[in-house]
């Protein structure tokens, strides 16, 4: 039996509360909702009911999406742009100023510079009033460290960036105490900051990674994330002792199967209290007894839920707790960790039914080299699974992963009655140095056949139907997307890019200045264009010198403000598509950047998308749609 068709907008409009964060004290909650038609914070006593909530901005350009509390509980800060274009600005709101009628005080701009992009390094702890950031005004590839005092606006420049600077790390007790430079080769320093000295500490080439976590309590060591070293194919956690530079192992995965995933550390005393791994599903080792107990304790309430802290007070008595699973987009409960009292606060989206919606399986498959590729495989529900209709969904990044859980777009398109296919092709961080390293120089070839491979896996199954299967994906995924297309064309009846490149040359020649510490990496791992051959390479992998191989119809999505995938990169390949006579739709949002912030735009694009899908796949669509919905797709049309 069929589910019902579930309206896009429980899947994609906004969520009536969402992203919610108890103040360090504990007093007051705070969390995002819609304030005429736009995310906004609002703020309330933690006792209080949502009823008695009150806005707190009024930022009626742009939703916002993330914010964060001071220390001291004084202040709400966050970081806006202008329409995508990632030049960020900080905000600061005071959450005790009153809202008066329909009047909401203005948010405090901390940095008012145009076309300069901000970046937070550090919020005080001895000083909560302190904020540490960059400002890229002085040089757009490189950001010099200013601290800003968030009550009166006050910067003042710390240290001048003339040495390839791209993390600035502070102790615990506000003082720089690390630099990371990006050399000119590839390679990374970690360096120890000895007044105006700079020490080299930790080195790690242009293909190894060591990630910064935490200061240790002693303030003389950090805990490190690294995969340095041939030793070492998954990355494990380290403490490096800043003076001898001697290196302690503290913990890999126990099972030897993926990276080392992140740590939660305790604000109070800097304990360590759980370290994670993300396999086919999130692994949790707890080594703090009373908060193990009680993630036990919350395990039990809530059987086959992944259980998350997002938010903690300081004195660590409460906390927010976040239940998910791959059929439940969400639930945040208030949990009392001395009376062990949990209170539901909110559902993300409460008219999504979660019996309707369809699991998220973990598969592995074999590429064309016998490489085993790791993937989730979601068949809708209500469907005999037989001869489906399959979209494959590849990530972006492509430097990144897909992970179990809650997928929106994974979930609508199975309620639309198609098979989705999520792979973490090579390339794919979270396997291993060796994993991620066998992706190098493999765009549009082996990380393709990655996808393609998988494919034919389903297809041996029974699963789907070989020829009705199409491809819809952002970022490097759009780009997969392209590739797809123009590579395997017997493969696919229709493909969709979003903000996808379209030529590896023009999008290598057009990133953005402050990604300047990543470009010798660029060029290590997909090609470098500076050389005849890997240019050559490089061309040979770009869907746009291939428009002619295309055979499906297309689809391509934009932001037309994307300071990453530049609105040239969807420009060129839909004039050379329509040049040779293929059939292409372009939508292009002017109010975007490098994915879809407003709702609107994005059920726009969705709206498109399924009834593009629906007559080439044979699946359902939805025929209705608001009128804003429908303008906003109209002027998105080109």
């Amino acid at each position: 039996m069929k589910t019902p068709l579930i309206d896009r907008e429980i899947f994609f409009g906004d969520p009536e509360i969402s992203a919610a964060r108890l103040s360090p004290d504990g007093k007051w909650l705070s969390f995002v909702k819609p304030f005429q038609g736009v995310r906004n914070i609002w703020v309330k006593r933690f006792k209080q009911s949502f009823q008695k909530a009150r806005p707190l901005t009024n930022d009626q350009a742009r939703p916002i999406t993330s914010y964060f509390w001071t220390r001291n509980s004084k202040w709400i800060l966050y970081v806006q742009d202008q329409h995508g274009d990632e030049n960020y600005t900080v905000f600061a709101v005071n959450p005790r100023v009153k809202s008066k009628d329909e009047f909401i005080p203005e948010a405090k701009a901390l940095t008012k510079l145009q076309h300069v992009r901000v970046n937070i390094y550090a919020v005080g702890k001895t000083n909560p009033n302190i904020i540490y950031i960059g400002l890229n005004d002085r040089d757009p590839a490189w950001h010099d460290l200013y601290s800003l005092n968030i009550s009166t606006g006050k910067l003042k420049r710390l240290r001048l960036n003339n040495k390839r600077v791209f993390e600035w790390i502070f102790d615990r007790n506000d003082q720089l105490r690390i630099a990371v430079r990006a050399n000119e080769d590839g390679t990374s320093d970690f360096l120890r900051l000895d007044g105006k000295a700079y020490e080299v500490i930790y080195s790690v080439d242009v293909l190894e990674s060591a990630q910064f976590l935490r200061f240790h309590e002693n303030g003389e060591a950090i805990y490190l994330e690294t995969n340095k070293g041939k030793d070492r194919n998954l990355s494990q956690l380290i403490l490096l002792n800043l003076r001898s530079c001697e290196e302690e192992f503290i913990e890999k995965d126990p099972e030897q199967k993926v990276d080392f995933s992140g740590a939660l550390f305790a604000e109070k005393d800097n304990r360590m209290l759980a370290t994670f791994y993300t396999d086919d599903q999130l692994r949790i080792y707890w080594r703090d007894q009373p908060f193990r107990e009680d993630f036990q304790f919350l395990q039990n309430k809530f059987p086959g839920k992944e259980v998350m802290i997002s938010s903690m007070t300081l004195d660590e008595t409460k906390c927010l707790v976040y239940m998910t699973s791959d059929v439940d987009c969400g639930s945040v409960y208030s949990f009392d960790r001395v009376s062990k009292a949990l209170k539901l606060q909110y559902r993300l989206r409460p008219l999504l039914n979660p019996k309707l919606l369809s699991n998220m399986t973990p598969i592995h498959y074999p590429s064309s080299d016998g490489l085993m590729i790791p993937g989730y495989l979601t068949l809708p529900k209500g469907l005999k699974h037989r001869k489906l209709p399959l979209v494959v969904h590849p990530h972006g990044g492509p430097w990144v992963r897909d992970a179990w859980g809650y997928h929106s777009v994974a979930q609508f398109l199975a309620n639309r009655g198609y098979a989705v296919l999520q792979m973490n092709f090579r390339g794919s961080t979270g396997y291993g140095k060796n994993f991620l390293d066998a992706g190098n120089k493999e765009w549009g070839a082996k990380m393709q056949d990655d996808i393609t491979w998988g494919i034919r896996f389903l297809v041996e199954q029974g699963w789907v139907d070989p020829k009705r299967v199409g491809i819809m994906g952002g970022s490097y995924g759009g780009y997969a997307a392209l590739a797809a297309a123009a590579f395997t064309p017997e493969v696919y009846a229709c493909a969709i890019s979003k903000v996808g490149p379209s030529s590896l040359i023009t999008l290598l020649e057009s990133i953005p200045p402050y990604w300047e510490a990543g470009r010798k990496m660029f060029h290590v791992r997909m090609g470098d264009p500076t050389t005849l051959e890997g240019k050559q390479m490089l061309m040979e992998r770009s869907p746009l010198y291939a428009v002619e191989r295309i055979q499906c119809p297309m689809m391509i999505v934009q932001g037309a403000n994307d300071p990453r995938v530049k609105k040239a990169e969807s420009d060129q390949i839909v004039e050379a598509l329509r040049k040779v006579g293929k059939e292409v739709n372009y939508l292009c949002a002017p109010d975007e950047g490098h994915g879809f912030a407003h709702p609107v735009n994005n059920m726009a694009f969705l709206a498109s998308a399924e009834q593009f899908l629906a007559k080439h796949l044979g699946g359902r669509y939805q025929e209705s749609m608001p009128v804003t919905v429908q303008e906003k797709l109209n002027q998105m049309l080109s």
